[in-house]
């Protein structure tokens, strides 16, 4: 069987799946007698993504598509196959991938500005780094308010090494930052709708210059060649900060006393009051909380054995450290310290936490609550806000678990 066959029944065999599991109608279905021709069909991914892995994946819309929370597994790395994705305009063409080292990238705001090629940066650093990928609206699906917007739930994010070269490194070597320098900004290389004003569209993020230190212009994720899904040829990363200010297909990168007047950084992810306008004296979505949550025993799996059962989740705090972890078994009304499992990959990656616990028939609402190396605590409910952004209550990430 070919790889392009290949490809193509995995997408048969996991669509399937994945109509029925995000319809929760699998076991339903079976019930009645009923064949999945019956019911509706999941979504397909789009073309840009059709190398992933359906199975694992719940598609929202040809922009937007979630990783399910049983697919994360007990590792820290998340597959590229199953990584989430969300673009705010459609991917670029794939053809631009055909010649990435000549990609280029204008830089402004240093001492000597100018444009540089992908092959030229590859030639001034190298660097790897572990960091937590995430939508700022992830957990938006557990608002009761419904804000618009994707609801997701735990699988906008994911966890990815980035190799490319610091930024820190480029601005060195054009002769350091101008004076002045109080925003870092990027601007995507998205072909933007003709006839209408380019700042209403162009994504375009500032971030305070003290994300300079960490920042990076990668070129690769997971040790291969970054893809157009993600952003490749050439994609801004700042660690710890949430997913939209993380540029893909990056074409400027500039040093500036002042923010971005592009909508999506003036009138867009903003920590709005429920009922209020957006507007740019609100806080900006940038550095992402302390949060976890649990991801198995899988809450869609069915019923599991009675007797010992392993707890395992995620935890991560942005720019900061997780410290530890603590898990409960009756929805917040007692905690016990889980252990922190694999390898530490550094401050801006996810910890896996595990908890054993034996477990008699009965339900059970699982719960974890992270700390991080600054004390700042994962809080019980969540900050209300208009577009449902930085949602990490533990109440809203807790599970039920049935044991039989």
């Amino acid at each position: 069987m070919s790889h392009d066959d290949l490809i193509a029944r995995r997408r048969v065999l996991g669509g399937a799946a994945t109509a029925l599991g995000a319809l929760g109608l699998s076991s339903w279905a079976q019930a009645q007698g009923a064949s999945p021709a019956a019911l509706p069909p999941a979504k397909p991914l789009p073309a840009y993504a059709a190398w992933k892995n359906p199975a694992a994946l719940v598609v929202h819309s040809g922009t937007t598509i979630e990783t399910r929370r049983s697919a994360f597994g007990s590792s820290v790395i998340t597959p590229a196959q199953q990584l989430y994705i969300r673009n705010n305009l459609p991917a670029p063409d794939a053809s631009i991938l055909d010649k990435r080292d000549e990609w280029t990238l204008e830089v402004s705001g240093v001492k000597q500005p100018r444009s540089l090629s992908l092959a030229e940066l590859k030639t001034l650093g190298l660097e790897t780094v572990a960091t937590v990928l995430q939508c700022s609206g992830n957990g938006r699906g557990f608002f009761p308010s419904k804000p618009s917007g994707t609801p997701w739930t735990v699988g906008a994010a994911g966890c990815v090494l980035w190799s490319g070269v610091p930024v820190r490194t480029v601005v060195a070597a054009l002769g350091g930052l101008a004076e002045g320098a109080v925003f870092l900004t990027g601007t995507g290389g998205e072909k933007l709708p003709e006839g209408v004003d380019p700042l209403s569209v162009v994504v375009e993020r500032s971030v305070p210059i003290k994300a300079l230190e960490d920042c990076l212009l990668a070129w690769e994720m997971n040790g291969e060649p970054l893809s157009l899904a993600h952003g490749g040829p050439l994609r801004l990363i700042v660690p710890g900060y949430q997913g939209v200010n993380n540029i893909k297909y990056i074409k400027r990168l500039s040093f500036d006393a002042s923010e971005s007047k592009a909508k999506i950084m003036a009138h867009g992810y903003r920590m709005t009051p429920p009922g209020a306008q957006t507007s740019p004296d609100q806080a900006s979505v940038w550095e992402m909380n302390v949060k976890s949550w649990i991801n198995g025993p899988a809450a869609d799996a069915g019923p599991v054995k009675a007797g010992r059962v392993q707890i395992h989740g995620v935890a991560f705090a942005g720019t900061k450290a997780i410290e530890r972890v603590e898990v409960s078994v009756d929805g917040g009304d007692s905690w016990h310290t889980a252990r922190l499992v694999g390898p530490d990959l550094g401050r801006f990656a996810w910890r896996q936490f595990a908890l054993s616990v034996q477990l008699p028939a009965g339900t059970y609402q699982l719960a974890s609550r992270a700390v991080d190396t600054a004390g700042n605590v994962q809080p019980a409910d969540r900050v209300e806000n208009a577009h449902g952004y930085n949602n990490n209550s533990w109440r809203d990430h807790a599970v039920k678990l049935v044991v039989a």
